[in-house]
Parts: C-alpha cells; sequence; structure tokens
C-alpha cells in the first residue's frame, strides 16, 4: 500500500490509483464530518492504497532565514523586533518570533529579510497575522502585495 497526497478543492477531492492511474474524485465528508486526516480507498482494479488530505492550497517551502518586524494594530506601530521566516509560500509565511511581543489575528506586520538565494535578495513585505500559536506567527501577504519574482524563482528552486 502506498500514500497518495490528494489536495482539496472545495467539497472534493481527487484520487488517482498508484497501479492503474485511474483517476476518481469523491466527497471526503463521506468518510466523516469532519473527514479525517488518513483513510483507506480502493480502487476499481482491487489495489487499495492509504490516502492523506492534503489541505493546503499552495506549496509551502521549509526554510530557516533571519529578519527584522515591525508590528502595527489599527494603523499604529506597537513594537518591533527580530524574527525568522520558517516556512514560505506565494501566500505568506510562518514566522518563529522570539520575544515578549503579542499578536492577534489581524495585526499588521511588515517584515524585512534576505533570501538565501546567489543575489541574496531583499524581501520587504507587509503582512496580516491569520493565526498566534507562540512562538510562531501565520501571515498572509496583504492585498496590495504583489509576488516578487526573486520569491517567485525561490520557490520553484
Amino acid at each position: 500500500m502506498s500514500e497518495i497526497l490528494v489536495p482539496l478543492e472545495g467539497r472534493e477531492a481527487c484520487f488517482r490509483c498508484p497501479r492503474c492511474g485511474r483517476a476518481r474524485t469523491f466527497d471526503p465528508a463521506a468518510f466523516g464530518e469532519p473527514p479525517p486526516r488518513r483513510f483507506r480507498l480502493r480502487c476499481g482494479c482491487g489495489a487499495e492504497a492509504i490516502v492523506r488530505l492534503e489541505k493546503r492550497r499552495v506549496y509551502r517551502k521549509e526554510v530557516d532565514l533571519p529578519g527584522q518586524f515591525l508590528h502595527y494594530v489599527d494603523g499604529r506601530p506597537q513594537g518591533k523586533g527580530t524574527m525568522r521566516v520558517r516556512d514560505l509560500s506565494t501566500r505568506g509565511m510562518k514566522l518563529f518570533v522570539d520575544g515578549r511581543e503579542r499578536f492577534a489575528p489581524g495585526d499588521l506586520l511588515k517584515v524585512v529579510f534576505h533570501l538565501d538565494d546567489a543575489a541574496r535578495s531583499l524581501l520587504e513585505k507587509r503582512l496580516i497575522v491569520r493565526n498566534v500559536n507562540p512562538p510562531y506567527v501565520g501571515a498572509e501577504f496583504a492585498p496590495t502585495e504583489v509576488l516578487d519574482k526573486a520569491l517567485g524563482f525561490y520557490l520553484r528552486g
């Protein structure tokens, strides 16, 4: 038996048989609500696979990049400090913030850090805090942010 990552799209997921290659869409809610993260599926050819549901819509690259942040609440600066980017995607990032700074969903962060690519590309991004699990902060790029060429190439490499 093999494990297959199945990206969720809305309420549907797609399973591709490792033996015959046949694809089948299904509703994961049929396995319980909320659907389990792992379960077994059987293909019409008789092959079984252990399937893991993947919630993320985009690839996240694990990194360890030092940088600085400025923390804003209601448009006013609340603090600043050092942080480490722990993972990075085209939609946001996870930060490790070691300090006394208190974050809440909806707060704005401005972060500055260098990628570890050959050019040591400098990134300055505005983020909206989406979740806080100290010392980690999950944040999404602000709607005004565009995907830098350097970041796009970095995530592909």
